[in-house]
Protein backbone atom coordinates (compact mmCIF):
# COMPACT_ATOMS: atom_id res chain seq x y z
CA UNK A 1 0.00 0.00 0.00
CA UNK A 2 1.46 3.31 -1.07
CA UNK A 3 0.20 5.28 1.94
CA UNK A 4 2.77 3.66 4.26
CA UNK A 5 5.50 5.77 2.65
CA UNK A 6 3.67 9.07 3.20
CA UNK A 7 3.20 9.03 6.95
CA UNK A 8 5.27 8.70 10.07
CA UNK A 9 4.55 5.19 11.30
CA UNK A 10 5.57 6.18 14.83
CA UNK A 11 2.43 8.32 15.13
CA UNK A 12 -0.19 6.26 17.06
CA UNK A 13 -3.04 7.04 14.65
CA UNK A 14 -0.96 6.13 11.59
CA UNK A 15 0.30 2.94 13.20
CA UNK A 16 -3.21 1.91 14.17
CA UNK A 17 -4.72 2.66 10.75
CA UNK A 18 -1.92 0.77 8.99
CA UNK A 19 -2.71 -2.27 11.07
CA UNK A 20 -6.45 -2.02 10.42
CA UNK A 21 -5.87 -1.57 6.69
CA UNK A 22 -3.84 -4.78 6.71
CA UNK A 23 -6.57 -6.65 8.64
CA UNK A 24 -9.26 -5.48 6.21
CA UNK A 25 -7.38 -6.30 3.02
CA UNK A 26 -9.65 -9.28 2.38
CA UNK A 27 -13.27 -8.31 1.85
CA UNK A 28 -16.11 -10.31 3.39
CA UNK A 29 -19.61 -10.93 2.11
CA UNK A 30 -20.94 -8.34 4.58
CA UNK A 31 -18.43 -5.52 4.43
CA UNK A 32 -15.25 -4.16 2.89
CA UNK A 33 -13.18 -1.06 3.67
CA UNK A 34 -9.95 0.53 2.52
CA UNK A 35 -8.16 3.89 2.84
CA UNK A 36 -7.79 6.17 -0.12
CA UNK A 37 -4.43 5.95 -1.87
CA UNK A 38 -3.60 9.56 -1.09
CA UNK A 39 -5.22 9.88 2.35
CA UNK A 40 -4.89 7.36 5.16
CA UNK A 41 -7.44 9.27 7.23
CA UNK A 42 -10.27 8.88 4.73
CA UNK A 43 -11.67 5.43 4.01
CA UNK A 44 -14.37 4.15 1.70
CA UNK A 45 -16.52 1.24 2.82
CA UNK A 46 -19.25 -1.01 1.46
CA UNK A 47 -21.76 -2.93 3.57
CA UNK A 48 -24.54 -5.36 2.74
CA UNK A 49 -28.00 -4.80 4.20
CA UNK A 50 -29.04 -7.04 7.08
CA UNK A 51 -31.06 -10.14 6.08
CA UNK A 52 -34.79 -10.34 6.89
CA UNK A 53 -35.09 -6.53 6.80
CA UNK A 54 -36.12 -3.97 4.17
CA UNK A 55 -32.38 -3.52 3.48
CA UNK A 56 -31.83 -7.16 2.52
CA UNK A 57 -29.89 -7.55 -0.75
CA UNK A 58 -28.99 -3.86 -0.61
CA UNK A 59 -25.36 -2.77 -1.04
CA UNK A 60 -24.42 0.56 0.54
CA UNK A 61 -21.28 2.61 0.06
CA UNK A 62 -19.90 5.41 2.21
CA UNK A 63 -16.97 7.34 3.65
CA UNK A 64 -15.22 7.22 7.01
CA UNK A 65 -13.40 10.37 8.10
CA UNK A 66 -10.90 9.67 10.88
CA UNK A 67 -9.53 12.32 13.25
CA UNK A 68 -5.80 12.75 13.87
CA UNK A 69 -6.44 11.54 17.44
CA UNK A 70 -7.85 8.18 16.31
CA UNK A 71 -8.43 5.77 18.06
CA UNK A 72 -8.81 8.06 21.06
CA UNK A 73 -11.57 9.91 19.21
CA UNK A 74 -14.31 8.34 17.03
CA UNK A 75 -14.62 8.55 13.24
CA UNK A 76 -17.35 10.30 11.27
CA UNK A 77 -19.45 8.12 9.00
CA UNK A 78 -21.11 9.34 5.79
CA UNK A 79 -23.31 7.24 3.51
CA UNK A 80 -23.21 7.91 -0.23
CA UNK A 81 -25.73 5.36 -1.56
CA UNK A 82 -29.45 6.29 -1.30
CA UNK A 83 -30.93 3.95 1.30
CA UNK A 84 -34.03 5.49 2.90
CA UNK A 85 -32.60 5.27 6.41
CA UNK A 86 -29.87 7.93 6.43
CA UNK A 87 -29.39 11.11 4.46
CA UNK A 88 -26.59 10.83 1.90
CA UNK A 89 -23.48 13.01 2.01
CA UNK A 90 -24.15 13.88 5.64
CA UNK A 91 -22.51 12.73 8.87
CA UNK A 92 -24.82 10.28 10.62
CA UNK A 93 -25.47 10.01 14.33
CA UNK A 94 -24.38 6.74 15.93
CA UNK A 95 -23.05 5.86 19.35
CA UNK A 96 -19.83 4.82 17.57
CA UNK A 97 -19.49 8.00 15.50
CA UNK A 98 -18.16 11.51 16.04
CA UNK A 99 -21.54 12.66 17.37
CA UNK A 100 -21.01 10.66 20.57
CA UNK A 101 -17.35 10.83 21.65
CA UNK A 102 -18.47 10.09 25.21
CA UNK A 103 -19.51 6.53 24.27
CA UNK A 104 -16.58 5.74 21.98
CA UNK A 105 -13.94 3.27 23.16
CA UNK A 106 -10.39 3.17 21.72
CA UNK A 107 -10.59 -0.63 21.52
CA UNK A 108 -13.26 -0.32 18.82
CA UNK A 109 -12.19 -0.22 15.20
CA UNK A 110 -13.41 0.49 11.68
CA UNK A 111 -14.58 -3.11 11.45
CA UNK A 112 -16.71 -2.84 14.60
CA UNK A 113 -18.12 0.46 13.37
CA UNK A 114 -19.23 -1.21 10.12
CA UNK A 115 -20.82 -4.12 11.95
CA UNK A 116 -22.65 -1.68 14.21
CA UNK A 117 -23.85 0.30 11.18
CA UNK A 118 -25.32 -2.82 9.57
CA UNK A 119 -27.18 -3.64 12.78
CA UNK A 120 -28.28 -0.04 13.32
CA UNK A 121 -29.86 0.51 9.89
CA UNK A 122 -33.13 -1.42 10.55
CA UNK A 123 -33.81 0.49 13.79
CA UNK A 124 -36.31 3.32 14.11
CA UNK A 125 -34.70 6.59 13.03
CA UNK A 126 -37.08 9.02 14.75
CA UNK A 127 -35.29 11.90 16.40
CA UNK A 128 -31.72 11.10 15.32
CA UNK A 129 -29.54 13.41 13.25
CA UNK A 130 -29.37 12.55 9.55
CA UNK A 131 -32.12 9.94 9.73
CA UNK A 132 -34.88 9.34 7.19
CA UNK A 133 -38.28 7.72 7.65
CA UNK A 134 -38.97 6.02 4.32
CA UNK A 135 -41.57 3.26 4.07
CA UNK A 136 -40.42 -0.39 3.90
CA UNK A 137 -41.44 -0.59 0.24
CA UNK A 138 -39.41 2.50 -0.62
CA UNK A 139 -36.37 1.10 1.18
CA UNK A 140 -36.71 -2.24 -0.61
CA UNK A 141 -36.84 -0.43 -3.96
CA UNK A 142 -33.67 1.51 -3.06
CA UNK A 143 -32.02 -1.74 -1.96
CA UNK A 144 -32.61 -3.22 -5.43
CA UNK A 145 -31.26 -0.12 -7.16
CA UNK A 146 -28.20 0.00 -4.92
CA UNK A 147 -26.72 -3.10 -6.57
CA UNK A 148 -26.03 -1.02 -9.68
CA UNK A 149 -24.68 1.99 -7.79
CA UNK A 150 -21.15 3.14 -8.67
CA UNK A 151 -18.63 5.20 -6.74
CA UNK A 152 -16.54 7.63 -8.80
CA UNK A 153 -13.42 6.49 -6.96
CA UNK A 154 -14.15 2.83 -6.26
CA UNK A 155 -16.32 1.79 -9.22
CA UNK A 156 -19.11 -0.79 -9.02
CA UNK A 157 -19.69 -1.18 -5.28
CA UNK A 158 -21.28 -4.63 -5.53
CA UNK A 159 -17.98 -6.05 -6.74
CA UNK A 160 -16.19 -4.70 -3.66
CA UNK A 161 -17.75 -7.32 -1.42
CA UNK A 162 -16.11 -10.74 -1.19
CA UNK A 163 -17.17 -14.27 -0.37
CA UNK A 164 -15.48 -14.66 3.01
CA UNK A 165 -17.76 -15.01 6.01
CA UNK A 166 -17.14 -12.43 8.72
CA UNK A 167 -16.55 -13.92 12.15
CA UNK A 168 -17.96 -11.76 14.93
CA UNK A 169 -16.32 -11.87 18.34
CA UNK A 170 -18.21 -11.73 21.64
CA UNK A 171 -17.05 -8.14 22.21
CA UNK A 172 -18.29 -7.07 18.78
CA UNK A 173 -21.60 -8.86 19.35
CA UNK A 174 -22.08 -6.97 22.61
CA UNK A 175 -21.26 -3.70 20.86
CA UNK A 176 -23.89 -4.36 18.19
CA UNK A 177 -26.52 -5.04 20.86
CA UNK A 178 -25.47 -1.87 22.68
CA UNK A 179 -25.86 0.25 19.55
CA UNK A 180 -29.33 -1.15 18.82
CA UNK A 181 -30.38 -0.69 22.45
CA UNK A 182 -29.25 2.94 22.46
CA UNK A 183 -31.17 3.56 19.26
CA UNK A 184 -34.39 2.20 20.77
CA UNK A 185 -33.73 4.06 24.01
CA UNK A 186 -33.24 7.34 22.12
CA UNK A 187 -36.58 6.89 20.34
CA UNK A 188 -38.32 6.07 23.63
CA UNK A 189 -36.78 9.12 25.33
CA UNK A 190 -37.82 11.37 22.45
CA UNK A 191 -41.41 10.07 22.64
CA UNK A 192 -41.53 10.69 26.42
CA UNK A 193 -40.24 14.24 26.00
CA UNK A 194 -42.87 14.97 23.36
CA UNK A 195 -45.61 13.59 25.62
CA UNK A 196 -44.33 15.66 28.55
CA UNK A 197 -44.30 18.79 26.39
CA UNK A 198 -47.87 18.14 25.26
CA UNK A 199 -49.05 17.70 28.86
CA UNK A 200 -47.36 20.88 30.08
CA UNK A 201 -48.67 23.06 27.24
CA UNK A 202 -51.84 24.98 28.38
CA UNK A 203 -54.95 24.58 26.28
CA UNK A 204 -56.82 27.62 24.87
CA UNK A 205 -59.84 26.82 27.08
CA UNK A 206 -57.99 26.65 30.40
CA UNK A 207 -56.01 29.82 29.69
CA UNK A 208 -59.12 32.06 29.83
CA UNK A 209 -61.37 30.03 32.12
CA UNK A 210 -60.45 32.00 35.23
CA UNK A 211 -61.51 35.33 33.73
CA UNK A 212 -64.90 34.57 32.24
CA UNK A 213 -66.30 31.21 33.33
CA UNK A 214 -66.98 28.71 30.56
CA UNK A 215 -65.46 29.76 27.20
CA UNK A 216 -65.79 27.83 24.00
CA UNK A 217 -62.48 26.80 22.30
CA UNK A 218 -63.01 29.17 19.36
CA UNK A 219 -64.02 32.22 21.41
CA UNK A 220 -61.76 35.26 21.18
CA UNK A 221 -60.23 36.73 24.37
CA UNK A 222 -61.44 40.20 23.29
CA UNK A 223 -65.01 39.04 23.81
CA UNK A 224 -64.22 38.48 27.48
CA UNK A 225 -62.83 42.02 27.74
CA UNK A 226 -65.98 43.47 26.16
CA UNK A 227 -68.12 41.55 28.62
CA UNK A 228 -66.06 42.85 31.51
CA UNK A 229 -66.39 46.50 30.43
CA UNK A 230 -70.10 46.22 29.63
CA UNK A 231 -70.91 45.17 33.22
CA UNK A 232 -69.56 47.65 35.83
CA UNK A 233 -68.16 46.32 39.04
CA UNK A 234 -71.05 45.87 41.54
CA UNK A 235 -68.76 46.37 44.51
CA UNK A 236 -67.73 49.85 43.30
CA UNK A 237 -71.34 50.75 42.54
CA UNK A 238 -72.47 49.73 46.02
CA UNK A 239 -69.76 51.89 47.53
CA UNK A 240 -70.95 55.01 45.67
CA UNK A 241 -74.60 54.40 46.74
CA UNK A 242 -73.61 53.94 50.36
CA UNK A 243 -71.58 57.20 50.36
CA UNK A 244 -74.53 59.18 48.91
CA UNK A 245 -76.96 57.81 51.52
CA UNK A 246 -74.65 58.79 54.36
CA UNK A 247 -74.42 62.38 53.03
CA UNK A 248 -78.22 62.72 52.94
CA UNK A 249 -78.60 61.36 56.49
CA UNK A 250 -75.96 63.74 57.83
CA UNK A 251 -77.71 66.67 56.13
CA UNK A 252 -81.07 65.68 57.71
CA UNK A 253 -79.52 65.33 61.18
CA UNK A 254 -77.78 68.69 60.94
CA UNK A 255 -81.00 70.32 59.77
CA UNK A 256 -82.97 68.75 62.64
CA UNK A 257 -80.45 69.90 65.25
CA UNK A 258 -80.46 73.41 63.81
CA UNK A 259 -84.29 73.50 63.95
CA UNK A 260 -84.33 72.38 67.58
CA UNK A 261 -81.76 74.99 68.56
CA UNK A 262 -83.75 77.70 66.75
CA UNK A 263 -86.99 76.82 68.65
CA UNK A 264 -85.17 76.71 71.99
CA UNK A 265 -83.64 80.15 71.53
CA UNK A 266 -86.81 81.94 70.46
CA UNK A 267 -89.14 80.22 72.94
CA UNK A 268 -87.10 81.27 75.97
Amino acid sequence: METKYKYNTKVPAVKRLMREAHELQESTEDYSAHPLEDNLFEWHFTVRGAPATEFENGVYHGRIILPNEYPMKPPNIILLTPNGRFEVNKKICLSISGYHPETWQPSWSIRTALLALIAFMPTNGTGTIGSLDYTPDERKALARRSQNWKCKQCGQIKSLLGSNVAEISTTESQLIKSVVFKAEDAVSTNAKEQAKTSESSPSPVSTHSSSAGNISPGQSPTVNEDLATSHPDTTSSSFHISERTSTVLITIIVTAISFLLYRRIFLL
